[in-house]
């Protein structure tokens, strides 16, 4: 019962004032973001590379509610594909973006996204890396995998994040598992209704393991995004037996969890990408990860205690 309660909290004003002022806060939030600065993410890259780690950036920000937000994001994000470039990092680390961050929700907000996506897209090209489109609610999805393909027929190393908690997304597994495409697969993060989404972690984690059948049988770059050492063990069973080579796919985790799992498994061999998120627009990000597993909320709540 826990979790949908976070999940309202997340969209709350007033529980963010409350969250974001409290002295307490800032040390555990540490734990799941880099900081709030583009040369402190950097500094993260350069550490997490340094440990046979890969990266994926997330400038945090999302639900813009005017335009001008939307060009602050696209600009944020320009910075940090020069950053990459400069520091020679466009290897090792890609980028992932929200389109609500950069004006999906508005009026005209598909086109709008869509203009202000593309240049982003085009400074990762010549900074030697790409994007991933990070997936949001599930009234988003249509919008954002067509912006996906749009971007795909001039970028066609251009990401999507597909949601296994969804109904539809078998279909778009289908669809998206052609030669070239590169789809991160989560359970999703997001609280949705029961007409378009499993309700039942039994049914996402099977759908899950459905899922990510199609992406290693088909003919593109699957994205394991997954802590749950169960879908890390059938994602490598799956790929020992469509003989898959440990390249040809990937690992992605969220930055400050299973940090000794992400090590080991790059030791062994495997492509581990961690997700790190930046930036001062932390908070609805932060609720989501405590949403998302009990033990996030007890490290918060101890946190409290022990400093209080």
């Amino acid at each position: 019962m826990l979790g949908p309660v976070l999940h309202v909290a997340s969209r709350s004003d007033t529980i963010r004032r409350v969250v974001s002022t409290t002295p307490v806060t800032r040390p555990v939030v540490d734990r799941f973001v880099a900081g709030e600065r583009l040369d402190q993410a950097v500094a993260a890259v350069r550490s997490l590379t340094g440990r046979n780690l890969e990266v994926t950036l997330d400038h945090l920000g999302e639900d813009v509610t005017d335009p001008a937000e939307a060009l602050r994001a696209r600009d944020a994000y320009l910075a940090l594909a020069e950053a990459l470039g400069k520091e020679g990092l466009g290897e090792r680390a890609e980028m992932s973006v929200k389109l609500s961050a950069f004006g999906q929700a508005l009026p005209g907000g598909h086109d709008l996204a869509l203009a202000n996506v593309l240049p982003v897209v085009e400074a990762a090209h010549a900074a030697g890396t790409t994007v991933t489109l990070d997936m949001e609610d599930h009234t988003t999805v249509d919008s954002t995998l067509a912006i996906h393909a749009e971007l795909r027929r001039r970028f066609p190393a251009t990401g999507a994040v597909l949601q296994s908690c969804l109904l539809r997304t078998e279909d778009d597994c289908r669809a998206l598992a052609g030669e070239g495409s590169r789809v991160r697969l989560v359970k999703g993060a997001y609280r949705e209704p029961a007409e378009v989404a499993y309700q039942d972690k039994h049914l996402v984690d099977r759908a899950y393991v459905r899922c990510l059948r199609l992406l290693m049988t088909g003919d593109g770059y699957p994205m394991i995004g997954s802590h749950d050492p169960r879908m890390i063990a059938i994602a490598q069973e799956l790929a020992r037996r469509v003989g898959r080579s440990p390249r040809s796919y990937e690992f992605q985790m969220l930055y400050g969890i299973r940090e000794v799992e992400q090590v080991r498994l790059a030791e062994a061999g495997h492509r581990v990408r961690v997700y790190v998120p930046y930036g001062t627009d932390w908070y609805g990000y932060f609720m989501r990860r405590l949403a998302e597993r009990p033990a996030n909320v007890a490290f918060f709540l101890r946190s409290f205690v022990s400093r209080g």
